[in-house]
C-alpha cells in the first residue's frame, strides 16, 4: 500500500471512530459509546483484572476485542500494520563501543543502525546524547560524524567514549529547537527517540536546507504540542488535541509488577481527590497540575488534605477521606476497563502520526520507507522513517 492510500485510509477511519477513541475515561465517567454499544460496555465491565493490563498495552488484542462488538473497527488493523524494514548484518565489533549502554539500549541503538542502512554522507546524529549511535554508525560506515546535544556534560562524556573508540565524531553543545547552523545540506540526519517538537523541527528544517537522506524513529508525539496538532502533510482531515498525541505513547513493554502497583494507587488517589472535588465544588473534570511523588506515598487522608489546601478546598475529615479513597478505586476500576477501548486506536493514531512526517517527506521530493526497526518488546517506539532525496 502507498504511503499516501495508508494515511488518507487512517484519516478516514479515525475520523468515522472518533467517538470512541476521543473521550477519556478518566475525565467522562461514562463516554456517550458506552449507552450506543451497551454489550461491549457490559463485557468491559465483567472482565477479570488479569485481563485489564494485558487489554490496555496491547493494542491489538483490544482492537480484536472492540471488534466482536463493532466489526468496522478491524481495517484499522491493516492500514496501522506496517512492514518490517529490512536491515543489513551489522559487521563484527568489540564489544568496547558500548562502553555504558545498557543492554535493552544498545539493542534498540543496534537495530535501529542495521534498519537505517549504509550511507555515504556526513552524519548528523540530532540530540544524540553521550553519541552512542553516532559513534556505532561512524565505527559501521566509516564516516565523520558530528553529534548534537544540548546538554554539555553528555557531550564531555561522548568524547571520551568516541576517542577510546578511535573515530571520527565531533559534539556539537547546541539546543535542537534553536539551532541555525543545523542540520546542514548533505547530510544524512539520524534521530533515535527525538521528542516531539525536536524530531517535526529536524525534518522542517533539514528539508529546507536539502538535508540528502533521514533515518528518524519519533517518541513522544506531544511534546511541544499547544492545544491541537500542526500536520506538516497536504489533504488530512482529522484534527488531534494535545492529549490526542499523548494517547499514542501511552503503553510500556517493561513495566514491574511494583510499578503497575504504584501506578495503580496514583491513578486510583487522583480519582479519589476528582470525586471530591467534584462533590464539594460542583465542578466539572480539571486537569491536574503535577502532584509529589512523596504526597502518593503517603496515607490517603494526607494525600487528600494536601490536595484539598492546594486547591483551596475545605479540608476533609478522616471518615471523609476513608470514603473517597474507597470510591477513587471504584472509578480506577471502571477507568481502566473503559479505557481499553481507547488503547484500541493508539497504534493507529501513532501510525497516522508517523504518516504525518513520511508523507511530509515525500511531498518534497524524497523517496520515503515507513516501517518498524525493532519488535515492540525491545521499545513501543518501533516505527522509523528512512527517506532519501530523490
Amino acid at each position: 500500500m502507498k504511503l499516501v492510500e495508508r494515511q488518507q485510509g487512517l484519516d478516514a477511519e479515525l475520523l468515522n471512530f472518533h467517538g470512541l477513541w476521543h473521550p477519556q475515561p478518566f475525565r467522562e465517567p461514562r463516554p456517550q459509546w458506552c449507552e450506543r454499544w451497551p454489550s461491549l460496555f457490559n463485557e468491559l465491565m465483567g472482565l477479570p483484572e488479569a485481563d485489564i493490563a494485558r487489554l490496555n498495552d496491547d493494542s491489538e488484542a483490544a482492537l480484536a476485542l472492540l471488534a466482536r462488538h463493532i466489526p468496522a473497527v478491524s481495517t484499522l488493523s491493516h492500514l496501522a500494520d506496517l512492514p518490517v524494514l529490512q536491515g543489513t548484518s551489522l559487521p563484527e565489533r568489540s564489544a568496547h563501543w558500548a562502553w555504558e549502554i545498557p543492554g535493552r539500549k544498545r539493542e534498540q541503538i543496534e537495530a535501529f543502525a542495521a534498519a537505517a542502512g549504509q550511507g555515504r554522507q556526513p552524519v548528523l546524529d540530532w540530540c544524540g546524547g553521550k553519541g552512542h549511535l553516532g559513534r556505532l554508525l561512524a565505527l559501521t560506515w566509516q564516516t565523520p560524524v558530528h553529534t548534537l546535544e544540548i546538554n554539555a556534560g553528555l557531550c564531555e562524556a561522548g568524547e571520551g567514549l568516541a576517542q577510546r573508540a578511535g573515530v571520527r565524531q565531533q559534539f556539537v553543545i547546541s539546543d535542537a529547537l534553536t539551532a541555525t547552523d543545523w542540520p546542514q545540506a548533505g547530510q544524512h540526519a539520524v534521530a533515535l527517540h527525538a521528542c516531539g517538537e525536536l524530531h517535526r523541527r529536524l525534518i522542517r528544517d533539514g528539508v529546507d536546507k536539502g538535508v540528502g537522506s533521514f533515518d528518524v524513529a519519533p517518541c513522544c508525539y506531544y511534546r511541544g504540542v499547544a492545544e491541537s496538532y500542526q500536520a506538516l502533510s497536504a489533504n488530512l482531515h482529522l484534527a488531534l488535541t494535545r492529549d490526542d498525541t499523548r494517547l499514542a505513547v501511552t503503553e510500556t513493554v517493561t513495566s514491574s509488577p511494583r510499578e503497575t502497583r504504584q501506578r495503580d494507587r496514583a491513578i486510583a488517589w487522583k480519582l479519589g481527590f476528582d470525586a471530591y472535588r467534584r462533590t464539594v465544588s460542583g465542578d466539572a473534570y480539571r486537569s491536574f497540575k503535577p502532584v509529589p511523588e512523596a504526597w502518593i506515598r503517603a496515607e490517603f487522608a494526607d494525600f487528600l488534605a494536601r490536595m484539598a489546601e492546594r486547591e483551596r478546598l475545605p479540608l476533609p475529615s478522616t471518615s471523609v477521606a476513608a470514603e473517597f479513597e474507597a470510591r477513587g478505586w471504584q472509578r480506577r476500576n471502571e477507568v481502566m476497563r473503559l479505557s481499553i477501548v481507547r488503547h484500541a486506536f493508539r497504534r493507529a493514531i501513532e501510525v497516522w502520526l508517523a504518516l504525518d512526517l513520511a508523507c511530509f517527506l515525500n511531498e518534497r521530493g524524497y523517496e520515503v520507507g515507513l516501517g518498524s526497526f525493532c519488535d515492540r518488546r525491545l521499545t513501543p517506539r518501533n516505527l522509523l522513517i528512512s527517506a532519501r532525496l530523490a
